[in-house]
């Protein structure tokens, strides 16, 4: 297993992981699968503003992926970002988002970054841990800001100050 910096031809298995989060997990408060085209352009504006998209590939195939961007619009939160990290259901509890945590912290490092906030459903303790696990604290908790699967969903702010 190898992290390394995504490219345009792993946007397709991208994809398909972050569709499989969409529609059978509360890790992305969405309802409908995306497109390719939808990941291309989300994959270019990361590359305009100069945020990375990291991979873990085994033997050719992603089996996570993960990334940093824009925390807020307003300049004010220029030195904020906030990360996601996805696995492939049948690669999940093998360590990779471990893998593909760190570089996502020395990303941010590099690019002077201040502080990095992670938006966790609040009933997904194995994220929330790994993200403990990293030095992440947790900062804040919206009461059922989001309703997916017939329920009200609860998000915890955790942040990472570097």
């Amino acid at each position: 297993m190898i992290v390394r910096e995504a490219t345009e031809a792993d946007l397709p298995q991208i994809l398909e992981i972050y569709n499989d989060a969409i529609l059978n997990t509360t890790a992305v408060y969405d309802y409908h699968p995306h497109t390719l085209e939808m990941r291309q352009q989300w994959f270019a504006t990361k590359k305009e503003q100069g945020f990375p998209v990291f991979v873990a590939d085994e033997n050719g195939e992603v089996l996570g992926f993960s990334s940093i961007g824009p925390f807020r619009p307003w300049t004010g939160y220029k030195f904020t970002v906030e990360n996601l990290i996805y696995v492939a259901e049948k690669a999940r509890g093998k360590g990779i988002s471990k893998l593909l945590m760190q570089p996502l912290i020395d990303a941010a490092r590099n690019l002077k970054m201040h502080v990095i906030v992670a938006g966790i459903d609040a009933t997904n303790d194995i994220s929330i841990n790994l993200h403990k696990k990293f030095g992440f604290e947790e900062v804040g908790l919206f009461k059922q800001v989001g309703y997916k699967f017939d329920r009200w969903l609860d998000l915890k702010f955790l942040q990472l100050t570097l």
